[in-house]
């Protein structure tokens, strides 16, 4: 283990500085260990080979050689941000804040993986993570008549960059939009004006672009007079609610769940399914939303909602796609989907029910590995396929 006298400690303050400022706190435990869904996975022992190098922040100081950091930073790109070791700390060490402050002070020097530099360079150039003209994030619109934003609508409709531009998650915003306008909310969209939140650029440390990011989308925002934004991803929901100014945020499972109570709106249409539903870790673990998506799901009729035992709500295991995980090629055997998965499958679910973009595009990807056929279902999609 490396000596923390023998630390550079003008890097060790500016890590701090960065926002390591929980890392003094941490006196190895061990808690967090079995709680990391990396340690899930049979032939890694994440947490226990990483703690003690990047807590006493030791693994980025041991070399100055930009090679030679490069070999030692792949643990640190890892960690996908769950927060599954914050729920077990003792002293609520946030260990996903720790990683990002390192990165920051690496993606700075250069050195990271690189396909995280590809996603980094395509968010800042083209303002989403596919790399798709500005013009294309409205596609998602064509056939039915979605408005553009004014100062006169309720609330700005911010679908995501995935749910804008990728095929299958059009599906989920085109759901969406078609539900508030069938419970009359006045919305609208900004449109080819949008950019990404910048949430999982800040969490891989590129905290330049996430203030590029911070800055495009605040002065759109402003200029439309936005005061209320709905999102359908919950990692937009999470940094427009934590980071930004001027607005409230609100996610789609609550606006539902009120429209339901309020009767502004009605499932109808049997659903009769055994549904079985995953918390997303950013919109669960993160923010608190357990209920809301369960109280729509149990006003579908004919559907049976399942749980997994032991592992929901806040012990929810995470789907590998946070921190761009999503983007990132892991070996077969080293996708936290894997594991997730199949406690799902054991439930005897018909349907997946999700509420984040990221865990259905990642779930879908590895039940084809698995040959399986199982449907994965935004929650807006079960929602609208009930209104008939």
């Amino acid at each position: 283990m490396t000596n923390l006298i023998t630390i550079n400690p003008d890097i060790r303050e500016d890590i701090i500085k960065q926002g390591a400022e929980d890392a003094i706190k941490c006196y190895q435990c061990g808690r967090c260990m079995p709680a990391c869904p990396w340690n899930l996975l049979r032939q890694i022992n994440y947490t226990v080979y990483q703690f003690p190098q990047v807590i006493k922040l030791g693994t980025i100081t041991s070399s100055e050689k930009k090679e030679e950091l490069e070999k030692e930073t792949i643990d640190i790109f890892r960690c996908i941000g769950c927060d599954s070791c914050r729920y077990e700390c003792p002293r609520g060490v946030n260990i996903s804040n720790i990683l990002r402050a390192v990165r920051r002070i690496l993606v700075d020097f250069g050195s990271y993986p690189v396909d995280l530099k590809g996603f980094v360079s395509r968010i800042y150039n083209t303002g989403n993570p596919l790399g798709e003209p500005a013009l294309k994030r409205v596609e998602w619109t064509v056939g039915f008549d979605v408005p553009r934003f004014d100062f006169q609508h309720e609330i700005l409709y911010f679908p995501c960059c995935l749910p804008s531009y990728d095929a299958r998650l059009k599906k989920v915003s085109q759901a969406t939009a078609k539900i508030l306008r069938s419970a009359g909310v006045l919305f609208g969209i900004i449109g080819e004006d949008e950019f990404c939140c910048g949430e999982a650029v800040r969490r891989v440390g590129a905290e330049k672009v996430f203030q590029a990011a911070i800055k495009k989308n605040t002065d759109v925002f402003t200029k439309a007079r936005v005061k209320k934004v709905l999102t359908t991803s919950p990692h937009c929901f999470t940094i427009f609610k934590n980071e930004y100014k001027g607005f409230d945020t609100i996610h789609i499972t609550q606006i539902f769940s009120q429209l339901i109570k309020g009767k502004k709106i009605t499932a109808k249409k049997p659903f009769v399914k055994k549904v079985v539903y995953h918390d997303p870790c950013t919109l669960g673990r993160q923010m608190g939303v357990y209920e809301e998506p369960r109280e729509v799901l149990k006003n579908i009729p004919g559907l049976q909602l399942l749980e997994v035992p032991t592992f929901n709500r806040k012990y929810s295991v995470c789907c590998g796609g946070g921190t761009m995980g999503l983007w990132r090629e892991w070996e077969s055997d080293e996708r936290i989907a894997n594991v997730r998965l199949p406690q799902l499958l054991k439930t005897g679910a018909e349907v997946i029910a999700v509420a984040c973009p990221y865990c259905l595009q990642m779930f879908e990807e590895t039940l084809k590995s698995m040959n399986s056929e199982l449907p994965v279902m935004d929650v807006a999609e079960i929602f609208y396929e009930s209104l008939g």
